[in-house]
């Protein structure tokens, strides 16, 4: 996995390269708007910046000094490059100082500007805009003209190119502090930042590319790291060859509590899902009037009645989930006392891995804490809706904070808990939080989360929990991604995220 920093441990991981390990911090800004610099060249210059014309916006921090530095790159390269600055040259640190005297040494035409109406023509006419404005140190709401710059950038629709993360965007959270650029692509230093990996975050800063500033990675050790962000290689090694003996039992039976009349179809995605993802067996069980509709429509799937007899549903369920391996709750199940009562009877007479989703959570809107004492290895999987009814606050403020949102939740209810969303979040009761950087907008479509949690469910049938969930959620992401890879980002169906998964696992193994 690779490590994903927080802004202090950004600020701690330079201090370490420059005051511990005795590497200049110009030393750091050169590499890094170098490097930066070759990005830009290749991904939007077409390969060759001769002829380019190319603004680059700089505040008076030191994110205006590797704006300083890619300016001299382009233009030791031919590109037509001017350069704003949005402050006055006097108020740069001596780094960015060193920087801004080398380019105008250079005869670098240099703007310091008071209005943004100034620079709005060359924005418009350039062929790339980098935005040096700010840094990974933001955190107060941007105004004045820094925020006319911004609205000037998304007014001429500009090709724009980020500098270690859009300005605006906080590197914490991913919130948008007022306004933030939208990039094309965004050249990271060093380390993924947490706030690049959020839905807010995917909107605006692109393609991200980490970009190397001459220090050794693993000085990361000594500065710690907030989350991890997950890998293929990292999914390949927990999921094994199944074995030649296996039989569909040893593979793994998942039980369903889902579907209710006229929402048989979410249990159908989830067996779906289950079964595509490598279980060996799923069964649905649901209730009685819901039955008919389901039957006439399951050929690999089983079938069974919680509130056919006599016998109390606490005793059905805890007697149809006595011999699964894994379990999967909520889907189309309903909300009502007989779900409420069910789902109970599940996480209580229940020790295997369940999965909670979509009515299960709902059933316990405000309640979290009462998940802590169930006997079953819960993982959850809320949607920023559903897990903001669950901690009693409101969506905007789960997306506002997504990271301290799904550590929350998952230590109030001592349960895995997965966010889903734009770069999907991972986390363990002890505080571990790992990101998905796969996945696209095509998997915005009604299903896909039933899907997720049968793909979970089967995967937990061998899996621990956190690791079920990590494997599960981008076995999904990247389905989606096969999918939209010749360009499409709608018209996917649910059914199909699950058909693809078996491809991508086989992919793994390559």
């Amino acid at each position: 996995m690779i490590p994903v920093l927080s802004r202090a441990q950004i600020r701690a991981f330079d201090k370490e390269a420059i005051e511990r390990r005795g590497v200049p911090g110009i030393v750091l800004m050169e590499n890094a708007g170098r490097n930066a610099a070759d990005v830009l060249e290749r991904e939007m210059l077409g390969g060759c910046a001769r002829g380019k014309r190319v603004v680059v916006l700089c505040g008076t921090g030191n994110n205006g000094g590797d704006g300083f530095v890619i300016a001299r790159h382009l233009h030791l390269r031919g590109a037509v490059v001017s350069v704003a600055l949005t402050g006055s040259r006097d108020k740069l640190p001596p780094d960015a100082k060193a920087n801004a005297n080398a380019w105008m040494g250079l005869g670098g035409p240099t703007e310091t500007i008071t209005d943004a109406a100034a620079i709005a023509p060359a924005i418009a006419q350039a062929d790339a805009v980098v935005d040096a404005l700010f840094g990974t140190g933001l955190d107060r709401p941007v105004e004045g003209l820094a925020r006319q710059v911004i609205d000037a950038t998304h007014a001429a629709r500009a090709r724009v190119f980020a500098v270690d993360i859009p300005s605006g965007l906080d590197a914490q959270t991913g919130a948008v502090l007022g306004a933030a650029v939208r990039a094309a692509h965004t050249a990271t230093f060093a380390h993924h930042k947490l706030g690049l990996l959020t839905p807010a975050g995917a909107a605006h800063a692109g393609r991200v590319h980490v970009v190397d500033i001459g220090v050794p990675a693993s000085l990361v050790a000594q500065t710690g790291h907030d989350a991890e962000l997950l890998e293929p290689s990292d999914v390949a090694a927990w999921i094994a060859p199944r074995p030649a003996d296996a039989h569909k039992y040893r593979a793994g039976h998942v039980g369903i509590l889902a579907g209710s009349p006229g929402k048989v179809g979410a249990a159908l995605l989830v067996a779906r899902g289950a079964l595509r993802a490598g279980a060996g067996a799923a069964t649905i069980a649901t209730w009685h009037d819901a039955i008919p509709s389901l039957q006439a429509r399951v050929l690999e799937v089983m079938t069974a009645t919680l509130d056919a007899g006599e016998s109390p549903l606490i005793e059905v369920v805890a007697s149809f989930a006595g011999t699964k391996r894994a379990a999967v709750a909520g889907p189309g199940f309903g909300t009502d006392e007989r779900t409420a009562t069910a789902v109970a009877a599940l996480l209580i007479g229940y020790e295997g891995p369940v999965v909670l989703d979509a009515d299960a959570l709902t059933l316990y809107q405000g309640r979290v804490a009462e998940l802590a004492s169930a006997r079953a290895r819960l993982v959850l999987t809320p949607h920023a809706g559903e897990a903001a009814r669950l901690l009693g606050t409101t969506a905007d403020a789960v997306e506002a904070d997504r990271f301290s949102a799904v550590r929350s939740l998952a230590q109030k209810a001592n349960a895995v808990a997965v966010l889903k969303g734009a770069h999907t979040l991972v986390a363990s009761p002890d505080g571990r939080v790992v990101v998905c950087g796969a996945g696209n907008a095509a998997l915005a479509t009604a299903g896909a989360g039933d899907v997720l949690a049968g793909t979970i469910g089967a995967l937990a049938c061998n899996l621990q929990p956190f690791e079920a969930a990590c494997a599960g959620v981008y076995l999904h992401a990247a389905a989606g991604d096969a999918w939209a890879r010749d360009g499409r980002d709608r018209g996917l169906l649910a059914s199909e995220i699950a058909d693809l998964v078996p491809d991508v696992l086989a992919a793994l193994k390559r």
